[in-house]
């Protein structure tokens, strides 16, 4: 424990890690601690997840509490119920031996008067979900008048899900002599800006730069065909008899299917999604934590915030549609120095999304063939011999072990070794005794490599036109397309041949390239437009797309369109967000987008 000493921790909370086997301190550790013990800095902290930043905040904060005031003196915000309860529990575990430290978890999906009495008894630390802590505010059923410090853990995916309004609010609530901690994986713009708006000469630790990967996950993808993505799917999981893996799927359909067909194969899982009711998420998290799920099966809105140790593989069964949202997948494995693996099924038209992502998370993906018959068969069975062999003799197998030897007498060692494996994998062996090969020839990967290079050229020729990028306040919950888009603005600019480049379509706003060379006043033509009842609201984005931030064209080419529905305030929007806790929100830069790149439309 010297190295934690060495840092200012002491006395009790020593103690405490000390039960908990905390040995060395991580990087963000040894960087963050000693910070906050001794200097009234705000903190800005780049560290991916899993790399101990709940101790490198939680440990000195518990440290400096005046435990006489029976007042909040720390205020903790996080994105989810899950996480939130995650940190309350591992600040109870720091604190195990300061009884007098009362520490309380209020989130949505509970029952908040009970929540409401423990807060009446007196609280030293709260973590807390922002949209809970707005209601209570509200209610005036706890004051954080007194705040000392202020954490925000996850601030990235706070942002994601809709909570810009609600932080606002909860940090216009607290003092101004606060000191505020922001802790990110991820800084996209809105990030700082809260950072610019709410810290004071705020200090930057950073243990990787922005976007990058972990150093303890390795990166490969597989190429197959599109109907095979599955059977890779599967193959991968049979090679690999030890695993411990988030399968990331994009949709709640695709994830309720991939289940179906995984457990009707054998497979231990379950899926994690957003018509799931708290009591079944938690039930099916209960068995994958106790590891009675060998995979599970998420959508990125149903992932967030969890927090498992010791995973072996994040599995991209589809890839995400933002780099922000990969490297919060990959960083579920390869946690507090532990080795993962980030793998990737893609099909030869992704192959341009996958190089993007290696652009920005500064990480190389390595190719891998998809496993065949022969190569699954010999995993399975060398692990089940692993088992067998460090299996420990029980002293109750005694009393049969005469009429067992009697029993197999008449083997030899290798006709019973046969017949053991024959009984436990016969199945398997006869389902892969002649399997196909799914992997693409030379020829076919060469040619996904020739269309990429093409699409470039094309993206470089259409870079030299000047756009223009604008925002609007219609998205995909209001049932808004790129075609409706384009109607607008061919009925209201007042040029012809107007070109048109990358259109990136969110849930609650639509931001796009257009370029507007000799047009004045452009964005006062669309003063009267509405859509569904929906005032249409043109801004111009000072800040023009970066072509590697926003992934250009090839971050795909279907156009979603969303339900259809009559239009919704901005205040049912954000009740909704609250409420359901998986809606994108509408203020954050980097949500699921649909976009098209460089297409050009003239007016009729």
């Amino acid at each position: 424990m010297e190295k934690f000493t060495e840092l200012g921790l002491k006395g009790e909370i020593l103690k405490g890690i000390q039960d908990l086997g905390f040995e060395v301190p991580s990087p963000v550790q040894e960087k963050v601690i000693p910070v906050i013990l001794g200097e009234e800095n705000d903190l800005v902290v780049l560290a991916q997840t899993g790399t101990g930043k709940t101790a490198a905040f939680g440990l000195p904060l518990l440290q400096k509490l005046d435990i006489s005031r029976n007042e909040i003196q720390v205020l903790v915000l996080s994105p989810t119920r899950e996480l939130c309860v995650q940190i309350g529990k591992d600040l109870q575990n720091y604190s195990k031996y300061c009884p007098d430290i009362k520490v309380a978890c209020v989130y949505g999906g509970a029952e908040i008067r009970k929540q409401i009495r423990e807060l009446e008894k007196g609280v030293h630390v709260l973590v807390a979900t922002p949209g809970r802590l707005c209601d209570l505010i509200k209610r005036c059923a706890v004051d954080i008048d007194n705040v000392q410090s202020v954490v925000l853990d996850e601030a990235d995916e706070m942002l994601n899900m809709g909570f810009k309004e609600d932080l606002n609010f909860i940090l216009d609530e607290t003092p101004e002599t606060r000191n505020t901690y922001l802790f990110s994986a991820t800084m996209p713009r809105e990030v700082e800006r809260i950072a610019r708006n709410y810290l004071h000469d705020a200090k930057e630790i950073s243990t990787g730069k922005k976007n990058q990967g972990a150093d303890t996950v390795s990166h490969e993808y597989y190429m197959v065909k599109a109907k095979d993505c599955y059977e890779t799917l599967h193959r991968i999981i049979d090679c690999a008899p030890d695993m411990y893996a988030i399968i990331f799927v994009r949709t709640k359909v695709d994830a309720r299917e991939i289940v179906k067909k995984l457990q009707k194969d054998g497979i231990d899982c379950d899926a994690l999604h957003g018509d799931l009711s708290q009591g079944q998420r938690d039930e099916v998290m209960e068995r994958f934590r106790a590891k009675r799920l060998k995979v599970l099966v998420a959508t990125d809105v149903a992932a967030r915030g969890l927090d498992v140790d010791n995973l072996t593989h994040v599995i991209n069964y589809n890839l995400p549609e933002d780099v922000e949202s990969y490297t919060h997948r990959s960083g579920r494995t390869g946690r507090a120095g532990r080795e993962g693996i980030s793998v990737a099924i893609i099909h030869s038209k992704e192959k341009s999304k996958l190089r993007r992502i290696e652009n920005i998370i500064k990480k190389k993906f390595q190719y891998r063939e998809v496993p065949g018959g022969e190569e699954v068969c010999r995993a399975q069975l060398l692990f089940y011999a692993d088992k067998i062999m460090a299996a420990e003799p029980k002293e109750t197998m005694d009393r049969y072990q005469q009429e067992l030897f009697e029993k197999f007498e008449v083997l030899s060692k290798e006709e019973l070794i046969q017949k053991l494996v024959s009984f436990e994998f016969g199945k398997l062996l006869k389902k892969y005794a002649s399997v196909e090969d799914l992997n693409l020839s030379e020829a076919e990967r060469h040619e996904s490599r020739g269309r990429e290079s093409r699409r470039g050229d094309r993206r470089n020729e259409e870079v030299n036109n000047e756009f223009t990028t604008f925002s609007v306040n219609v998205g995909r919950e209001d049932g808004f397309t790129p075609r409706d888009l384009m109607s607008i603005v061919n009925a209201n600019s007042p040029r012809k041949g107007l070109q048109i480049g990358s259109i990136r379509i969110f849930e609650n706003n639509t931001k796009f390239e257009v370029d507007i060379r000799g047009i004045n006043g452009f964005t006062s033509c669309f003063r009267n437009v509405s859509f569904n009842g929906l005032p249409f609201t043109l801004t111009e984005v000072k800040e023009r797309f970066s072509r590697e931030r926003s992934n250009g064209r090839e971050w795909g080419r279907e156009f979603g369109g969303g339900r259809k529905k009559s239009a919704a305030s901005s205040k049912w929007r954000s009740e909704k967000r609250r409420n359901e806790g998986s809606t994108r929100g509408r203020f954050g830069e980097k949500k699921r987008g649909i976009e098209s790149g460089g297409k050009r439309f003239r007016k009729k």
